[in-house]
């Protein structure tokens, strides 16, 4: 039995990552601030401890073999400027004391509007924005950690984020609405751009773990996801609401898009639309995960079909009526 260390257990990759690895048989050891509530999950150890307090954390992570950096600020330009950096220093030092192989997700921001279609590992990371200038630098770092010696690391790279809880766009923007026939979206409805599941993106994690010795010292690994255009959600999420009585069986949900003025304006005000006003282009720029050296590894992506994970995301909100098991109320 291998042991993991999950650095922010109780976000949304942070738990996903902790169930998967639990679930896979590992030992779990999930780090949370001191004080965070801690729900019961099998096989999940939590250690409310700070990830500054690198001697009293490494000695509860004795023994360790992987570390995954589920850290993560939140989300506004102020946070991650103030600390991304100084979390990932944590994990490197945390990791090199524990001898283990830091796991790292990474997104597609640090390619910028000018991004080609298709994305791989080597494809120049020439971000425009802070955001993606700040992941650009985090890898940078952890590229000149693993040159130091000491330290083996892997990135995971990954579009947008959806399931395992709150706080993701689907949440936030798109689907808050959906009980009273509405749904919003960012950018062009004919773009398609990745959407990772985190159930998905966790197990691949346990996955690629279990593979580690396989790879380079340092190695990027791209996750595609699924890829998806708005009328894409807007077909599941449609047969979502006639399935919980929010729509008459010929209703169609009516799809507002957020004007690109919005997002600045917003984030005069609201972190969160001062964040997404830099990224606000992802979703108007064509762009895919190529992930053939992820499936070499692996043999194939873990992947749950889109109208099964959408659904079980929605539950996961408690925003559903039925169970998606039992979409006519049984």
């Amino acid at each position: 039995m291998e042991t993991v260390l999950i650095l922010g257990g109780r976000g949304r990759l942070g738990a996903a990552a902790a169930q998967a690895f639990a679930e896979a048989g590992w030992q779990v050891l999930a780090q949370v601030r001191p004080g965070a509530a801690t729900p019961p999950l099998p096989g999940v150890r939590w250690l409310p401890c700070a990830v500054s307090a690198l001697p009293g954390l490494a000695g509860a992570a004795a023994g360790t073999s992987v570390v995954v950096h589920a850290l993560n600020p939140a989300y506004s330009p102020a946070a991650w400027r103030r600390e991304a950096m100084p979390m990932l220093e944590s994990s490197l030092a945390l990791t090199r004391s524990l001898g283990a192989t830091l796991m790292l997700p990474g997104n597609v921001y640090n390619f910028g509007p000018d991004m080609p279609a298709l994305l791989q590992e080597d494809t120049p990371q020439q971000a425009r924005f802070e955001l993606g200038r700040i992941r650009i630098a985090m890898e940078q770092r952890l590229a000149e950690a693993v040159a130091a010696g000491g330290l083996r690391a892997v990135v995971l790279r990954a579009g947008n984020f959806f399931g395992s809880g709150r706080g993701t766009l689907l949440d936030l923007l798109v689907a808050p609405r959906l009980p009273q026939g509405r749904v919003t979206w960012i950018g062009p409805q004919d773009v398609a751009t990745p959407w990772a599941y985190l159930p998905d993106l966790a197990r691949t994690f346990v996955q690629v773990a279990l593979r580690r010795g396989q790879l380079p010292a340092l190695a990027s690994l791209n996750f595609a996801g699924h890829q998806l255009r708005a009328a894409q959600w807007q077909e599941v999420l449609t047969d979502v609401a006639w399935e919980q009585g929010w729509l008459p069986p010929s209703g169609q949900l009516r799809l507002r898009r957020i004007p690109d003025w919005v997002f600045p304006l917003a984030g005069c005000v609201l972190p969160t639309f001062a964040a997404l006003a830099q990224t606000r282009y992802l979703f108007g720029t064509p762009h895919r995960l190529d992930n053939r050296r992820l499936c070499a590894l692996l043999g194939a992506e873990v992947r749950t079909p889109f109208d099964q994970a959408l659904r079980q995301a929605l539950a996961d909100l408690g925003l559903l009526r039925f169970s998606p098991a039992s979409p006519a109320g049984a």
